[in-house]
């Protein structure tokens, strides 16, 4: 079974880059993928443009984070189409994706992980 792979789906690139840095201080051995805006410099999410990133990923076995509301419905669209297994998280992205990371990259299986992650889930 391969290793989990974290996706980060954000409306701004700068955003999307950011979090992607900060995971990779904590998480360097897990697969993590990040997309943000339409592209470099225009806001929004692209259905296409994830399902891309999601086909591309090295990972099966998916976790998920957004920003906000058209990303997440990107994100199901994709969920839907794919083959991959694909989890969406409703948690603050940052320190949703943050905590994720840090679980997977100590070696944490992802039901473990699914426990840590409800503490911060935000439709309970």
């Amino acid at each position: 079974m391969d290793k989990p792979g974290i996706i980060i789906i954000s409306h701004v690139y700068e955003i999307a880059k950011g979090i992607e840095r900060l995971l990779q201080e904590v998480a360097r051995d897990v697969p993590i993928q990040v997309i943000g805006g339409v592209d470099k410099t225009n806001i929004g999410t692209s259905f296409d443009t994830i399902f891309e990133m999601v086909s591309e990923s090295p990972s099966t076995n998916i976790l998920a984070f957004y920003d906000l509301g058209s990303a997440k419905m990107n994100l199901e669209m994709v969920q839907d189409l794919s083959d991959k297994n694909i989890t969406i998280y409703n948690v603050p992205v940052v320190e949703g994706a943050y905590t994720a990371a840090a679980l997977l990259q100590a070696g944490v299986t992802k039901e473990d992980v699914e426990e840590q992650l409800k503490e911060i889930q935000m439709d309970k």
